[in-house]
């Protein structure tokens, strides 16, 4: 099966799935945010398993970034994030091993601060008091948008790359494309709905598009830095979790604080 084809199938089965359990919210969603936060934090740690991160305190953080944001919003969220600090902390004190104590705690905090908690941003937009559903919708929506047409356009007529020394496969004509794209998504969703003005939806689908690029950019630095080409192969062309979800994790944060200061 070519990758592009692989892309597809997996889209096709996987985006209905996820699109029900964020019109269900609620633990539904928290479920769905926890199992991709684990599985991609599994990834991270795999591909950087010469750092020795501390595995149980990046999962348990990652459980309390996510119960804090579920249960009592942002500042709960970024309360069990900063446990992760102090897990880290108890857990290099008791580990046998010989890397530094900078690295060890440094790697295991990165993952928790760039996976669950973003993914933990997605949970409190779902709880906005007015339009909660189609915010969220609205972000996926606009990051696949922006990654497909990216994809497309950069195969097809993609001639001037983007940041070759971090990923020589991205170019600047997908990433108009992809901008574009989530530009789109979010004036039809969120005006056309009476949500946000023109002006508005704008701002938001430029702000997920810029930052989903930073996002999809941060993984491919580190990939890069840990020298794999993939963080796995759960999703198949679409490689990892973390391959899949890593627009997201920059574009959900931005998104939710950008509809805090626009609604």
């Amino acid at each position: 099966m070519s990758q592009f084809l692989s892309r597809v199938v997996v889209t096709l089965v996987a985006l209905p799935v996820v699109l029900a359990l964020v019109h269900y919210g609620d633990w539904w969603l928290f479920g769905l945010a926890l199992l991709a936060a684990l599985v991609g934090l599994h990834e991270l740690y795999a591909m950087g398993r010469s750092l020795r991160p501390l595995v149980l305190a990046g999962y348990a953080g990652a459980v309390a970034t996510l119960l804090g944001a579920q249960l009592g919003g942002i500042e709960w969220m970024i309360g069990g994030f900063v446990l992760t600090l102090l897990l880290a902390f108890l857990l290099y004190g008791i580990a046998e091993t010989r890397q530094s104590g900078t690295i060890t705690m440094g790697s295991t905090l990165l993952g928790v601060a760039w996976i669950p908690l973003g993914l933990g941003h997605l949970i409190l937009l779902r709880d906005i008091p007015e339009h909660a559903e189609l915010a969220v919708f609205t972000v996926l929506l606009a990051v696949f948008a922006d990654d497909t047409a990216a994809y497309l356009v950069g195969r097809l007529v993609g001639r001037h790359k983007l940041a070759p020394a971090l990923s020589p496969g991205k170019t600047w004509e997908g990433f108009v494309a992809g901008t574009a794209a989530a530009v789109a998504v979010a004036f039809f969703a969120l005006y056309e709905q009476g949500f946000l003005s023109i002006a508005e939806s704008i701002v938001l689908g430029l702000a997920i598009a810029l930052a989903g690029a930073a996002g999809d950019l941060f993984e491919s630095a580190l990939k890069r830095d840990l020298q794999v080409k993939d963080s796995g192969r759960l999703l198949g062309g679409h490689g990892g979790m973390l391959d899949r979800i890593d627009a997201l994790l920059f574009a959900g944060p931005a998104a939710f604080y950008v509809v805090l200061a626009l609604a």
